[in-house]
């Protein structure tokens, strides 16, 4: 592991929508929400072709940082405001890389990670982003994906807000800790999250058992 730093601390929680996962019921998994944003948007996926403004958004310079992204199994959604993208978000099939705890997440292929999520200032306050993960939700459930994993960090409540209006679920909450190599993962289990998730979600991110 290439490290950037000598430390790194991190606190988040993982959340999930599980199409699959039924009650006691035996009613079907989760539905995406219904969520109007305060703004007329369009919603829809970006394309390479429009890699220049998705640059913009971001604010990378070099579009060519942004075409390296669609390699693999990554795609790029968007709200669009009159020929502007107002909030994006990236979704990853196979393995991706969560970035603030240093490993990376590996999914079963009926399973998609959003990362990379941001709302340009201008646009904020206005539903847009959690209107965004909806869109993203109901695209992958239609194409047959049947979880999604999301992340943020605990302090990130605007987002952790975003992700319950959408319509997941947190799962577990992790704190990590690095000084140099000496690394250390503690995992807790939340209350209301379903046993199957939870193991899911450990098995995911390659946690063991003794990890709590």
């Amino acid at each position: 592991m290439h490290l950037k730093h000598p430390w790194a601390f991190e606190r988040g929680a993982l959340w999930a929508m599980d199409f699959t996962d039924r009650d006691r019921s035996g009613a079907e998994g989760a539905s995406v929400a219904a969520v109007s944003p305060q703004a007329t948007a369009n919603f829809a996926e970006v394309h390479r072709d429009d890699v220049e403004r998705l640059a913009a958004a971001i604010g990378y310079a070099d579009p060519a940082l942004v075409l390296k992204r669609f390699d693999g199994s990554r795609r790029c959604f968007a709200g669009w405001l009159d020929g502007t993208i107002a909030t994006y978000g990236w979704v990853s099939w196979g393995v991706e890389c969560i970035g603030e705890l240093e490993r990376p997440i590996r999914l079963s292929r009926d399973e998609a990670y959003i990362w990379d999520c941001a709302t340009l200032p201008p646009f904020r306050r206005r539903g847009l982003y959690s209107a965004l993960l909806c869109h993203i939700a109901a695209t992958v459930r239609d194409e047959g994906t049947h979880r999604l994993w999301i992340g943020a960090s605990l302090q990130n409540q605007p987002s952790i807000r975003g992700f319950a209006t959408a319509g997941f679920q947190p799962v577990i909450t992790l704190t990590y800790v690095r000084l140099f190599h000496v690394v250390h993962l503690w995992i807790r289990d939340e209350r209301a999250a379903s046993p199957t998730l939870i193991g899911i979600a450990r098995r995911a991110l390659g946690a063991s058992a003794r990890e709590h």
